[in-house]
């Protein structure tokens, strides 16, 4: 592998600054990698059930090349491992493999992976040293850059949680090619998001590319994560703990969430925001704070990746509103959302009503 085939972005915050790598193969050097970064004894990979098989063996190869005795511990896959339940198995599991404050935990997998092994490494030893390894599209554009960690409450997703770096951020596009379809199309809502909200000419590309990017081309698939990485690490560099600006990311979460946790997590994170932003569009139309061609025109590039744009019937509307007074983005009992006028910019309401999120929410119901 050439050094041309790597990309790299750094994601500027001082003394908390990183890199994202990407490019194929790059696993292989996982262990070499985070040596330079976090010299210690020993290391822990976590990983899911789905993606250990496929590449656990790979990364402790490379660690333990490195010098480092290393461990994995795997949990269940799927949301419902993203859980206060599963944290406290992983401390038992950080305590018998005597994992001290320079050892490094490396999450190898998706979104969930990613969030949970944050959350740990933040808590552990009241911080260790934490590395991204993201497997997924999902992962890869949104959840593996920019310090989120958390896991998930009965009350709603993400409620516990803290802003916690990684050292560094490994997305090594050859494992992409295990993904199933569904997981794919899933992290490509995300990609669309971020052309939406801070992009014009990259919401363009995708519409231009679509086909090489189902077909899993290796350049576009390369220029797709790179520009994401860009402009995810440019909104947290400028701000990193979500005061102002970095909210903008969170376009289609808030009802997309309330959609997740209804689903009980049957539908994958990028499917439940895909709908959340076609509803938030058609707010916005409603509100007169969006054209109506742009709704039309987000919803057609979601449509073309295969993304649900209809918000399962099963719904009921006073649910989905009810679940949007616990998101995260409440302040002062309003909810904050944020909307996009023109493609490219962003504005954020909190007076819209629970009327506005009815409405919208049964604009975009399927038929029953």
């Amino acid at each position: 592998m050439s050094a041309s085939e790597i990309r790299e972005v750094r994601v500027e915050l001082g003394e908390r600054s990183y890199s994202v790598r990407i490019g194929p193969g790059i696993l292989d050097g996982i262990g070499e990698a985070v040596r330079t970064l976090c010299p210690a004894p020993n290391a822990a990979v976590v990983t899911d059930s789905n993606v250990g098989p496929l590449y656990a063996d790979q990364a402790l190869a490379s660690l333990r090349q490195a010098g480092y005795e290393a461990h994995c511990v795997t949990v269940p896959a799927g949301d419902g491992s993203k859980s206060l339940d599963q944290a406290a198995k992983l401390y038992d599991a950080m305590a018998a493999a005597r994992i001290e404050r320079r050892s490094p935990l490396i999450a190898l997998g998706g979104g969930m992976v990613g969030d949970l092994t944050g959350f740990v490494a933040a808590t552990w030893l009241r911080g260790v040293p934490f590395v991204q390894c993201s497997t997924t599209i999902e992962a890869n554009v949104d959840a593996a850059t920019g310090g989120k960690t958390a896991v998930n409450h009965p009350a709603g997703k993400n409620l516990v949680g803290a802003f916690y770096q990684p050292r560094l951020v490994v997305m090594d596009t050859s494992t992409l090619d295990t993904l199933e379809d569904r997981d794919f199309r899933a992290g490509l809502a995300e990609s669309v998001k971020h052309g939406a909200i801070r992009d014009t000419a990259f919401f363009a590309w995708h519409e231009s590319h679509v086909e090489p990017i189902l077909a899993h081309e290796p350049a576009a698939l390369a220029d797709l994560l790179e520009r994401n990485v860009q402009i995810k690490a440019a909104v947290v560099a400028a701000d990193e703990r979500e005061a102002g600006l970095r909210a903008i990311l969170n376009f289609g979460h808030t009802i997309g969430h309330a959609v997740e946790s209804l689903m009980h997590y049957e539908w994958r994170h990028g499917e439940c925001v895909a709908v959340g932003m076609v509803a938030v569009a058609r707010l916005a139309v409603r509100r007169g704070l969006m054209a109506d061609a742009d709704a039309e025109r987000m919803t057609t590039l979601l449509r073309a990746f295969g993304l649900p744009t209809e918000i399962p019937a099963r719904l009921a509307a006073e649910d989905i509103v009810r679940l949007t007074k616990m998101d995260k983005k409440v302040a002062a009992g309003r909810v904050r959302f944020v909307l996009v006028p023109r493609f490219g910019e962003t504005v954020l309401r909190d007076d819209i009503t629970d009327a506005d999120i009815r409405t919208a929410v049964e604009e975009v119901r399927a038929a029953s």
